[in-house]
């Protein structure tokens, strides 16, 4: 059975086209079962019993999270998601002196979470279509060294994919600690690549449920993951599906994964770059399954993606330009198709998309 086989019967039949994955992803009956019957385990013994059973499981999950990103030796705590992790991170940042290298498309959500916590924070150099320069962003670190580099490798806004292992090398031989933003980027590239601290969400390429992620940290930065940081009112049940799928991408091989999600990408902007008036952002062969489109003017993608819905059972994201404050100017239409989509996917929204009402 073919990956995209395997992976389409392992969870329910879908309704409609599902083409939003890197906003979430379709769980899988294990998943989901691992979930319900926590569930069930919480109504016959009490949460606390039952967390207490599922605490082995928890740390498979754990040591699945930390052989994802290549950090055998972290320390990986659960969140709720990705900005609680990044809330985690940077509010037990050690020193007085708070400031943080970043592209100028960062994700809108974690600039707030960065001022929230008072860095200020300096640009990395990037080309015209917004990847980075690595020459001149080793110059400038070099130069002028922050307390780290924050790097979002894949995007909200479009899947263009950053040099994150030249990246690393870069930090490791500055000794600038380096913390990466996976959301986007775990599942679909290489995340295992000597960072110092590397967070994610369960929802999109993983499949996991909503409402839990993981944050990986180094022993360099373990004071950061102190005692108390997961305390709290957890969704165990939510935690244990994410372990599960987890566990599922780590049998179904990240390497065969990522190379199916890339030819994913590739023929969706193949056939999405004839549509006329829509602009395809990413290069054709970029490998992401993120398919970025701009709309012709005048035409809102709101509008277009709630009709999408209405009338094709089409999902598919409106990214405004707070998903990239600083880089977006317009707001585009996201497509992200998981393994399991075929290239006739993309020709049915290709028509749908041809014929979607124009105006605001």
């Amino acid at each position: 059975m073919s990956l995209a086989d395997s992976w389409r019967a392992a969870r329910p039949p879908v309704a409609g086209l599902h083409l939003d994955s890197a906003a979430c992803s379709r769980q899988s009956y294990a998943a989901l079962d691992a979930a319900a019957r926590h569930a069930r385990h919480e109504a016959e013994v009490g949460g606390y019993v039952a967390a207490e059973a599922a605490a082995p499981v928890l740390d498979a999950g754990r040591a699945a999270f930390a052989a994802l990103t290549g950090m055998a030796d972290a320390d990986v705590v659960l969140t709720t998601g990705s900005r609680n992790a990044l809330d985690l991170l940077l509010s037990r940042w050690p020193g007085a002196q708070r400031t943080l290298a970043c592209l100028p498309g960062e994700y809108g959500p974690n600039l707030a979470v960065m001022a929230a916590h008072g860095f200020s924070r300096r640009f990395l150099p990037v080309d015209d279509t917004g990847r980075l320069v690595l020459d001149e962003a080793a110059a400038a670190l070099g130069a002028d060294p922050p307390s780290l580099v924050h790097l979002t490798p894949v995007g909200s806004h479009r899947g263009l994919v950053q040099p994150l292992a030249q990246m690393a090398d870069v930090c490791r031989g500055l000794g600038i600690p380096l913390v990466v933003d996976a959301a986007q980027a775990l599942g679909q590239i290489d995340c295992a690549v000597g960072a110092d601290a590397v967070y994610s969400s369960s929802r999109k390429w993983l499949a996991g449920p909503r409402g839990v992620g993981a944050l990986a940290l180094r022993p360099a930065l373990a004071e950061l993951s102190a005692p108390g940081t997961e305390a709290g009112d957890v969704n165990v049940a939510a935690q244990l599906g994410f372990c599960v799928a987890l566990g599922e991408h780590l049998a179904a091989g990240p390497v065969v994964v990522r190379a199916a999600l890339a030819g994913v990408g590739a023929w969706s902007r193949r056939v999405l770059a004839q549509l006329p008036g829509w602009r395809v952002v990413e290069p054709l062969d970029e490998p992401s399954a993120i398919t970025t489109l701009v709309p012709p003017s005048g035409t809102d993608p709101v509008a277009v993606r709630a009709w999408l819905i209405a009338e094709h059972g089409i999902v598919t994201t409106a990214a405004g330009v707070e998903r990239a404050p600083l880089e977006l100017t317009v707001p585009v239409l996201r497509i992200s198709p998981h393994v399991d989509a075929t290239e006739d996917d993309a020709e049915v929204l290709a028509r749908a998309l041809a014929a979607a009402p124009h105006g605001g």
